[in-house]
């Protein structure tokens, strides 16, 4: 039998008492859930958030967007002369976890020259060229390099971004950056944040990784000064800190946002993430602009490293002025509400009567089903339709939110959100990628769980970057989703990505999924989006209603495709039939016009001709017609019967096949008929040419 522990000291029960975390501590404690889970992909979450304000500061004012990314590679030597600390040589190497042994060195150098010689000999297989080559090398020997640690290879990196949005006010910046769930994004309408978090959890990171300030300069349109201030957070109190603040002279009249922050990052290991990242920002907002209005270039993105032959300069064109509508706030639908949020609009609700509240605070319930008071009959609870919201008690409350979730209400139309449009899609997938062939649509309005939403798809066919295969770009509220967890080996379990890998037959649209570059890119945009896992970065595949909407919208597009590529098809085998009888042209051309040479030669024994042919052989003996006439004349008949082609190729095969026969026969009949009309003779003595079928 166990012995019982002592009972607790009065002072044991005194250091049990729990301490309540602020949001800013807990988001630090655990940045994994807003995509900080490590130095590279905490680079990439910085860049995307902060772009991501930008478009939406801009869209707010319905200005045309103007995006100037630079992102400095910063050494730790040159950080700590930031910071004011000395850079001291080591005394003893050995403490230190980078020490390497000779013998340690030896089998390092070793691992590297056989991978080196694997490379090489896979590019020789390949075929691949010597700059191709060079490149796999620095490759190699950047992994080689990060690989080995060490106090020299931690980087940090001081990412700025500028736009010409509507900017803060000045008094508001401090708490719209330095308060964790304060801000503007949170209602019932389209938004591009997944947490409403922002720059907020990136100013956390800067904090947590090298405990410098950010700085922010911001002015409001019309605005005479521009705001700078330079604050980070108190993460255990979730409040600014305020460095310095000051006004300054809006001597240009610019208006917008420019936020600089210093991070710890891996740019390594999350380039090729970054570049994606915008390129796909470039084709699902192809109106952006660069932030030089003179050039004609969507956004510049600048990365500056420290050796100057490793830094990068991209810009991505621009498409056109044409901007999505903006997402509009509508009421909550009945359907979507949960009982805590109608505890909270009935506790908030000035409306005198229930039924003006159920009107007023909840979308599609209209004044038939709300005035009549068959909802409120119902209900059944003691409720009376002079009561007030404030009056409801819980059990009258539970039994609203039931008939809330089972009367059948209208559906919301949809026209509250804020896709990229065809349009749009399909000038930024042609302006990125170079496709041969691209197709897009746009579904209906759908609904699941009250929420409304749409898919836009676009299907491409082609390109010089593309690989061969189904490529999938996966867009949510038009923001790239680059991060899929998949369950399978074969792809992952986002909703986009199934469908295309699994529930399209790409070979009934005359679409090879292992060969050809097939381009695959859909956009959902709804109120809320049904991610799945912590990082919200794919899409719940079980929704049924968003399976059918993704698999009709790639349809809808391969269908344009198959049309394409059939015309394309007949446009070839035209060709072809063409090339081929042309090639005839010249000998039948030559064997006729000798055959009616012989007959003009011989006038007084020529055979008994109607006028067509009569005339034909006068104007051989006169000299009017001559070799060249004739298959100048057997050109034009190529021509027109080519011309009716047209009208045939989309009458099907059957009528396609007889046709050809006919064009192909026609030569032949031609030289047969002259044969059997101006020989005397026998009509077989001359062998007319094969048929040129």
């Amino acid at each position: 039998m166990g012995v019982k522990a002592a009972p607790k000291t009065s002072k044991a029960l005194k250091d049990d008492i729990l301490e309540q975390k602020s949001p800013a501590e807990f988001f630090a404690d655990n940045r994994n859930i807003a995509g900080f889970d490590n130095p590279g992909k905490c680079l990439y979450t910085t860049i995307r958030e902060l772009v991501e304000n930008a478009l939406d500061a801009a869209e707010s004012i319905h200005v045309l967007p103007d995006i100037d990314i630079t992102i400095e590679e910063m050494s730790q030597h040159a950080l700590n002369h930031m910071r004011g600390i000395s850079n001291p040589d080591r005394i003893d190497e050995a403490l230190y976890h980078d020490f390497e042994s000779d013998a340690a060195r030896v089998k390092r150098l070793q691992r590297e020259a056989k991978e080196l010689d694997r490379l090489e000999k896979l590019a020789a297989k390949k075929g691949e060229t010597g700059d191709a080559l060079d490149g796999k090398r620095r490759d190699l020997e950047a992994r080689q390099a990060a690989a080995q640690g060490g106090r020299s290879d931690k980087v940090f990196y001081r990412v700025t971004i500028k736009d010409n949005g509507a900017g803060m006010a000045h008094a508001q910046i401090p708490d719209m950056l330095g308060r964790v769930l304060s801000g503007t994004k949170y209602g019932v309408a389209q938004t591009r944040g997944k947490f409403g978090l922002g720059a907020k959890m990136a100013l956390i990171w800067s904090k947590m990784s090298t405990g410098l300030p950010i700085t922010i300069r911001s002015a409001r349109p019309r605005s005479a000064t521009i705001s700078y201030y330079k604050l980070d957070i108190d993460i255990q109190k979730n409040q600014p800190n305020v460095h310095e603040q000051k006004l300054l002279d809006n001597l240009d009249h610019w208006h917008g946002a420019e936020l600089s922050l210093i991070i710890a990052g891996n740019w390594q290991y999350y380039r090729s993430k970054v570049l994606k990242y915008l390129q796909l920002i470039a084709v699902i907002t192809p109106y952006t602009q660069f932030y030089n209005p003179s050039d004609a270039v969507q956004f510049n993105f600048k990365y500056v490293a420290e050796e100057e032959k490793q830094s990068l300069n991209i810009v991505f064109a621009r498409r056109t002025d044409v901007m999505a509508s903006p997402p509009k706030i509508i009421k909550h639908h009945p359907a979507s509400v949960d009982l805590e949020l109608i505890k909270r609009l009935a506790a908030a609700s000035k409306d005198a009567t229930l039924l003006a509240f159920l009107s007023k605070s909840f979308a599609c319930v209209s004044r038939e089903l709300s005035g009549s008071g068959r909802i409120l009959d119902e209900m059944q609870a003691g409720v009376s339709a002079d009561m007030t919201p404030a009056e409801l008690g819980d059990t009258q409350l539970v039994r609203l939110h039931q008939l809330l979730h089972e009367v059948k209400f209208p559906d919301p139309s949809g026209n509250h959100l804020s896709p990229a449009g065809e349009y749009n899609l399909r000038l930024g997938i042609m302006k990125e990628f170079g496709p041969d062939l691209v197709a897009t649509h746009q579904g209906e309005a759908r609904v699941h769980d009250g929420h409304a939403f749409l898919v836009e798809a676009g299907v491409s066919l082609g390109g010089s970057t593309v690989k061969p295969g189904i490529n999938i770009h996966r867009f949510a509220n038009r923001i790239p989703l680059l991060f899929e967890v998949g369950h399978w080996g074969w792809g992952g379990s986002d909703v986009i990505t199934r469908t295309a890998l699994k529930r399209i037959n790409w070979a009934l649209y005359k679409i090879n999924q292992a060969t050809d570059r097939v381009g695959v890119f859909v956009s959902i945009v709804s109120t809320k989006i049904p991610f799945k896992g912590a990082g919200k970065e794919y899409i719940a595949d079980d929704v049924e209603e968003m399976q059918a909407a993704v698999k009709s919208a790639l349809q809808a597009c391969c269908l344009q495709l198959r049309s394409k590529l059939v015309k394309q098809a007949a446009a070839r085998e035209q060709a072809q039939r063409k090339r081929a009888l042309t090639k005839y042209v010249p000998n039948v051309a030559a064997a006729v016009y000798a055959i009616v040479q012989g007959i003009a030669a011989r006038p007084g024994k020529r055979p008994r001709l109607a006028p067509p042919e009569k005339d034909v052989i006068d104007k051989v003996a006169s000299g009017d017609v001559t070799q060249k006439t004739l298959a100048t004349r057997l050109m034009e008949h190529i021509e027109r019967f080519d011309t009716d082609m047209v009208g045939v190729v989309s009458k099907g095969k059957n009528k396609t096949r007889r046709y050809t026969a006919r064009m192909g026969t026609t030569l032949y009949l031609f030289h047969l008929r002259l044969l059997l009309a101006c020989q005397d003779t026998n009509p077989y003595t001359s062998t007319p040419p094969p048929i040129p079928v």
